[in-house]
């Protein structure tokens, strides 16, 4: 394989479409980190949703690091060593988990096939779920975008909780009056509540067939999670914040689906790592955000649940890069004539959110 001759990194803001706010934070705004690995007539790509500073830690010491290596195992290991001093978790995860998934994308790139073919497809299509309903949605806004992504097809929708709690079992109540009966109702509450108000509002949640409480408690107190899913009556997920093993580790005996975001846990090698963890415990394992580089692990990874169609997301995936996949029939299906991720960057529509 060619050794990588440059990396190149930069990063663009993009305000969202309306305000936006879960259960614990608002925001106006999402920050992509794309970075370029460059080995002969090859182009890399890999990004993460980060902060700037993202930036200057894939400058010094990744890039540094990272030229010259030609196996992603090696190079792996050597930017989780050149990390030690910084702290791996957090931004530096995220920064490492970029180039991590340039890596793959060169890689695929120069064998001809798609991440998802060179990781070794065990599905042909990768089932999503439709992901937004923010807490500062109105509810008509709420009840349009969730019964719009059940008009085309996609078979599970979530939305947020945990702003008021005292008027979320309404919300949940009318948001599954707007999309039938036969649809999945998920919902997340970003760790707003307590073990015992979780628990008192999963109840009323039940009564409206919602079936996957999503960080209920803070994802960091494992205690809480298990007083939870052992005192409710549907799925308890989290994992989204895990950075390290260790955090997935953690999270395994206490949560009945695990979730895990390439762009946060070191990439493509990290996100097999944790799959591979998962299905040693049987337990499945659904991915966070991200959708264009995780339907090609979805569509590899054994015990994989479903891919969130994350509305912020699908809307810069889809103004940045071109061959970017839409659903079909609720499911995203990695294209197997296009190398690699299977994307260009659109750069003239990119430049105008160019923030380093």
């Amino acid at each position: 394989m060619i050794p990588i001759e440059k990396l190149e990194v930069s990063a663009y803001t993009v305000p969202t479409d309306l305000p936006e706010s879960d259960g614990t934070l608002e925001w106006s705004s999402t920050t992509m980190v794309v970075v370029e690995l460059h080995a002969g007539r090859y182009i890399g790509i890999g990004y993460s949703y980060a902060s700037p500073a993202a930036v200057n830690v894939i400058r010094d010491p990744l890039a540094r690091v990272v030229i010259g290596e030609a196996h992603i195992p090696a190079a792996f290991h050597t930017m989780r060593v050149a990390l030690r001093n910084i702290g791996r978790p957090g931004i530096a995860s995220m920064a490492l988990s970029a180039v991590d998934v340039a890596l793959w994308d060169l890689r695929a790139k120069q064998l001809g096939l798609s991440l998802a073919d060179l990781l070794g497809r065990s599905r042909t299509a990768v089932p999503i779920y439709g992901s937004g309903g923010f807490t500062s949605y109105s509810m008509s806004q709420l009840e349009a975008q969730l019964a719009g992504w059940v008009a085309q097809g996609i078979p599970s929708v979530k939305m947020k909780v945990g702003r008021e709690p005292s008027t979320d079992p309404l919300r949940v109540q009318q948001a599954r009056a707007a999309i039938g009966p036969k649809a999945d109702l998920m919902v997340d509450a970003n760790g707003a509540y307590s073990p015992k108000l979780a628990i008192e509002l999963a109840h009323s949640f039940f009564d409206s067939a919602v079936v996957w409480f999503e960080e209920p408690v803070p994802y960091d107190d494992p205690a809480g999670l298990l007083v939870v899913r052992d005192r409710v009556r549907m799925e308890v997920a989290a994992g989204e914040y895990g950075f390290e093993l260790r955090d997935f580790q953690e999270l395994f005996p206490v949560v009945d689906v695990i979730q895990a975001d390439a762009t946060r846990c070191q990439g493509i090698t990290g996100f097999l790592k944790a799959a591979d963890l998962a299905l040693e415990r049987q337990v499945p394992i659904s991915s966070h955000c991200a959708p264009t580089i995780h339907m090609h692990l979805g569509a590899s990874v054994g015990n994989f649940r479903h891919l969130e169609w994350f509305h912020d997301h699908v809307r810069i995936e889809r103004l940045f890069f071109e061959g970017f996949i839409e659903p079909e029939g609720g499911a995203l299906i990695p294209s197997a004539n296009r190398p690699g991720l299977g994307i260009l960057l659109k750069r003239t529509d990119m430049e105008p959110f160019r923030v380093a």
